[in-house]
């Protein structure tokens, strides 16, 4: 068993323990933040994007997908946008294409295993639209077609993985890349990744000028 790190910098490895204590777990997220940290501007430029994308004149969507923990953070950013992550505003088109059982099952029924995302890409994305893929490795064959699928239709691929290169960093448009050996730390700071995301989509819509109405529809409930 490892014992805690002797500086922020020491990162225990996959290779030399096959868990992390809890001191190990934190220096490996704090190291991991800091490279997020370099990445903060690139998260806010994906937020206006997706302003541009989902306030204009095609009132375009966004896709999002991932496998197992990214599974459920594509959800979570699809519900920040079609409920609300702190102002409120009015909702937006988005798609988690994990979420859908019976075209999951009927795609993994009747089609190869790659196709699962691909597919429901091909039926519910539009010229202009954007994808936002989850895969802590890069490396899911699903998530790397349903990058190639969406290019082919003319959205907008935007990935979140572990550290790059990688085969899904290859094929998106852009990606923020985590550097970090360790599944757990990746899906943390992607969860960290889709807030600021969200943030820079909310500053966008609701700026000084904007782009939509801000007149609460409903009754807001803290």
């Amino acid at each position: 068993m490892s014992t805690a790190p002797s500086s922020d910098l020491e990162v225990v490895s996959p290779d030399t323990c096959t868990h992390l204590t809890g001191h190990d777990h934190v220096a490996s997220l704090r190291t991991a933040l800091r490279g997020l940290d370099e990445q903060v501007e690139t998260l806010d430029r994906w937020g206006r994007l997706l302003a541009d994308v989902l306030t204009g004149p095609s009132r375009g969507r966004l896709l999002a997908a991932g496998n197992g923990g990214s599974a459920a953070q594509a959800q979570h950013l699809t519900a920040e946008l079609v409920g609300r992550y702190r102002a409120d505003r009015p909702p937006f088109s988005a798609i988690c294409l994990t979420a859908e059982t019976s075209s999951l099952t009927a795609i993994a029924n009747d089609y190869p295993a790659d196709e699962l995302f691909a597919r429901q890409v091909e039926a519910h994305g539009r010229d202009g639209d954007v994808l936002v893929l989850l895969s802590t490795s890069g490396r899911s064959p699903n998530a790397v077609a349903a990058a190639r699928r969406a290019r082919e239709c003319g959205i907008t691929v935007l990935a979140m993985t572990g550290p790059a290169p990688n085969p899904l960093a290859a094929v998106a448009d852009e990606t923020v890349a985590v550097d970090s050996p360790w599944t757990a730390t990746v899906q943390e700071c992607h969860l960290v990744a889709l807030h600021l995301l969200c943030a820079a989509f909310d500053a966008a819509v609701l700026a000084d000028s904007p782009r939509i109405s801000t007149r609460s529809h409903v009754e807001v409930v803290s």
